[in-house]
């Protein structure tokens, strides 16, 4: 990961549940590399629990108590994976009105325009 300004949201949360925060222009220092690791074993973990649920609601059988638990596990997942997303698009650069990557107009701006 390159350069980066300003707070990162850790995926994680401080025993009050509050955000945790790292302040840091080094992507490779040893708490951004296990924020890192912890994002990808959230996300993995996530689309795993997205298989198991898409199986138990086939199932006919599935009752109120598993439905209900299956319930809880995803509403922790997607909380995660949002602050996953949260996190990561903090740390996306931002450019300037009409500008894209590379200094090129964005897509569909005005400066993109053909008329």
């Amino acid at each position: 990961m390159g350069a980066m300004t300003g707070l990162r949201l850790l995926p994680w949360s401080d025993p009050d549940g509050k955000p945790c925060y790292l302040a840091s222009d080094d992507g490779n220092s040893p708490l951004s590399r296990r924020a890192d690791a912890i994002e990808a074993v959230q996300m993995s973990m996530g689309a795993e629990l997205l298989r198991h649920a898409r199986a138990l609601l086939d199932a006919p059988t599935a009752d109120a108590r598993e439905l209900r638990y299956l319930a809880d596990r995803l509403c922790e997942a997607l909380r995660d994976v949002l602050r996953v997303a949260e996190s990561r698009g903090a740390r996306l650069p931002s450019y300037g009105e009409g500008d894209g990557p590379g200094g090129h107009p964005a897509p569909g701006s005005a400066g993109g325009r053909r008329d």
